[in-house]
């Protein structure tokens, strides 16, 4: 195995400064691999040292700036420090790049959701399903735009779905309980609400919900 095979398996075992130690070895062996910058900022990213993982996914694209991943990389590090325009910028330069995965598309929505543009977002989230149909991030926030722009049908859909591949969703079987309440099935969403409060007896938002529809019964 190269350096760089050694330093990943590392870290995917947690084995953070033997990881460290190996890509640093791997650079000093080939300084003009951009790949092995993006491994060492993905480590250092890990770890949430979000500076100096910038500065290795701006070395790899210094030598390389075709070097999708590192765009990627970058796009996750500022989203993670809440700079979600810069973010996006990354996320897009990545894409254009030749990276297709559902880890960007969904980061890419997720941008777009915290920049406040869900209608821009719902692409995005919709072709990471399409990558990967157990990406059930992607599904849930994808069935929360559908349901904030009134498609209930789909947003339904894409909620039980979410519920059956994580049972123990209790976010989607209170929005799940919203949506039905919405098309005023009041039976279906106290249904929804209680399975949440089941799953999280302490989720306010699905117990509040639940009293006010049963204090609008008992009226």
């Amino acid at each position: 195995m190269t350096k760089n095979e050694l330093g990943i398996q590392a870290m995917q075992k947690g084995n953070f400064e033997e990881a460290a130690k190996y890509f640093s070895e791997a650079i000093e062996e080939n300084p003009t691999d951009p790949l092995l910058y993006v491994n060492f900022g993905n480590l250092l990213a890990a770890l949430n040292d979000h500076e100096r993982a910038i500065r290795f996914f701006e070395k790899a694209i210094e030598i390389d700036s075709n070097t999708a991943t590192a765009y990627y990389g970058a796009g996750t590090v500022s989203y993670n420090k809440n700079d979600f325009v810069k973010a996006k910028d990354f996320f897009e330069k990545a894409m254009k790049n030749g990276l297709e995965s559902s880890d960007l598309f969904f980061m890419f929505g997720m941008t777009f959701i915290q920049l406040e543009q869900p209608r821009l977002a719902l692409p995005y989230l919709q072709r990471a399903i399409e990558l990967n149909e157990k990406d059930i991030d992607a599904r849930f926030q994808y069935g929360l735009c559908l349901a904030q722009f009134g498609q209930m049908e789909e947003a339904k859909k894409e909620l039980s779905i979410v519920v059956e591949q994580e049972p123990n969703h209790s976010d989607a079987y209170y929005n799940l309980g919203v949506a039905y309440a919405y098309e005023e099935n009041i039976d279906k969403a106290l249904s929804m609400f209680n399975k949440a409060l089941d799953i999280q007896p302490d989720h306010l938002l699905a117990g509040n919900a639940k009293k006010l529809i049963e204090e609008a019964i008992n009226r």
